[in-house]
């Protein structure tokens, strides 16, 4: 892990096309900015790991059965 000391209105950058800068520190919180790209999604660590467990569990759904889903289908026409 790389860490860095700044200060308010100081920034890194991470790459070439986001910029992440102290906005404020007040007591034990800082506030950043995030400057990126729209198509790079940027989250709260708590917020991804949430997509990521919803992700997961999408692919272990049970397979769904189109055979069934057709003849639903037909009866209701």
């Amino acid at each position: 892990m790389l860490v860095l000391t700044r200060k308010v209105d100081e920034s890194i950058m991470i790459g070439d096309s986001i910029e992440v800068k102290v906005l404020a520190v007040d007591g034990g919180s800082v506030k950043l900015g995030i400057q990126a790209p729209r198509e790079i999604p940027v989250h709260r660590k708590e917020i991804f790991e949430e997509i990521r467990r919803e992700n997961v569990a999408a692919t272990q759904a049970p397979d769904f059965d189109v055979a069934r889903l057709k003849d639903l289908l037909r009866k209701k026409a």
